[in-house]
């Protein structure tokens, strides 16, 4: 490996290639392959990299790996090393505009990737997002506050405990609407955890994120932005959503309620979906557009539930065919206090864990069914399974997501131990969780392929 940044994380037959030709890191360059020519800047690679590719920054603003054995010929324009300092502009204020806090726990919202290390650098300074969605000064006034910075996976009790808890202080202190910034990976965790713990909001809580981080030029980030603050700022929705895009396009963005939204695709930019139901509303930079009435309406007051009581040893286990009870069992003899289990179309599971679900009954293990189709009710009086299952204690829960289900039975143990009052928490609705049924146009999934489909696709395809 070179011995400074000229190849800046290349080695092997890469840092061969590009010391041939001269063509260091930040080169202008046009590689020539058998298949067609590259333009753009050569980027620097992580440590880690393999090998056998050159990572350009093509014109377009994209990046492409190109394989060494493929490259003829690296010819150099110039060099244009790029500066990913996030520009910074002190925020304008506006008395006549609402105050919004944004609470920062993660993700690449409004954040660049610094090619050098392959970290992102988060814009989260009022004056840093000015810089760069100058937009947002149109909306409102905008505090923000970093309570966190951790990828979504690594979200937890602690961190919701904490956001909860700063929303209560948001609230007394009177700000017009709120924003979290949240990675997307578990922001329907986050949202449905919130829901519980954050009740009676007398302003909006939006959370939000980005699919693809803002130096590509398909980045949602901006949008996204624009979108959540835009509702913390006017909407009369007040309760925990989640705002993202809506087509895949740049059109609009939809607020989904947070205890039935769920991320259905690891890269698209649409990737959050109302399961079940429709979303509240649909937003554009001009406008909020509600799609139903049933809402719990922004308020006046600084009157807001904060209730952060949460028992961590509860899981969740996804059943498939031939599975063994010593995966029940094992979370018996760790001292778990509840389990939710997403079971097959109605709700059931294999007669080998019949034994475990009776021992966890005898424990007083509380558990809670789900259904992995995700759209549905569990329907366990159907069948002599689910009958059975119910004898031995396992708990239907309705038309509850399986995320949705654990989260909040880990917040009803957090209330009490007693399994019939968390029975009652579990099945007695509080932020839309469970619906009384679901509307006809709650379960939409388009198959490609099919000529009707494709048909009314391409009106509407950008």
């Amino acid at each position: 490996m070179a011995n400074n940044d000229s190849f800046k994380g290349y080695k092997g037959a890469a840092l061969d290639l590009l010391k041939q030709w001269s063509a260091e890191v930040w080169s202008d360059v046009e590689i020539k392959t058998a298949t067609g020519s590259y333009k753009g800047i050569i980027l620097p690679r992580s440590e880690t990299a393999d090998p056998d590719h050159i990572v350009v920054k093509l014109r377009s603003g994209y990046n492409v790996g190109v394989a060494v054995n493929r490259v003829e010929t690296v010819e150099i324009a110039g060099r244009k090393e790029a500066h990913y300092k996030i520009p910074e502009k002190e925020f304008p204020f506006d008395p006549k505009k609402p105050k919004v806090k944004l609470l920062g726990t993660g993700g690449t919202i409004a954040s660049r990737l610094d090619y050098r290390t392959g970290a992102v650098i988060p814009a989260f300074s009022p004056g840093e997002l000015y810089g760069s969605v100058p937009e947002l000064a149109d909306i409102c006034n905008l505090e923000t506050e970093k309570l966190y910075g951790v990828f979504s996976e690594n979200m937890g009790p602690e961190q919701w405990i904490g956001t909860a808890q700063a929303i209560g202080k948001e609230i007394a202190k009177g700000v017009q609407g709120i924003v979290i910034g949240h990675g997307t990976d578990t922001m329907h965790h986050t949202a449905a955890v919130l829901s519980f713990m954050v009740q009676n909001s007398p302003v909006p809580i939006v959370m939000v994120g980005s699919q693809r981080s803002s130096d590509r030029p398909s980045s949602d980030a901006a949008l996204n932005l624009m979108h959540s603050v835009k509702t913390a700022a006017e909407s009369d929705i007040a309760e925990i959503m989640v705002c993202m895009f809506g087509p895949t396009s740049d059109v609009y963005g939809l607020l989904h309620r947070g205890t039935r939204v769920r991320k259905m695709h690891s890269s698209y930019r649409s990737t959050f979906r109302t399961i079940g139901d429709i979303p509240l509303a649909m937003v554009s930079r001009e406008t909020i557009t509600p799609l139903r009435k049933d809402y719990k309406q922004r308020r006046n007051d600084k009157n807001v539930i904060i209730n952060t009581a949460f028992e961590e040893r509860v899981g969740i286990v996804y059943y498939y065919p031939n599975m063994k009870p010593d995966i029940i069992d094992s979370m018996i003899d760790n001292n778990y206090k509840g389990i939710v289990i997403a079971g097959t179309g109605l709700g059931h599971v294999n007669k080998p864990l019949y034994p475990a679900l009776k021992r966890a009954q005898k424990k007083n293990i509380a558990v809670y069914m789900t259904v992995q189709t995700l759209w549905g009710y569990v329907q366990m009086y159907v069948y002599d399974t689910g009958r059975d299952m119910m004898e031995l204690g396992v708990v239907p829960t309705a038309n509850m997501l399986p995320e949705v289900a654990y989260v909040k039975l880990g917040w009803a143990l957090g209330q009490t131990d007693n399994l019939t009052e968390v029975r009652k928490i579990m099945l007695e609705p509080i932020a839309g969780e469970i619906t009384e049924r679901e509307p006809s146009n709650g379960y939409l999934i388009f198959q490609g392929g099919i000529p009707e489909v494709e048909e009314f696709i391409s009106k509407y395809r950008k």
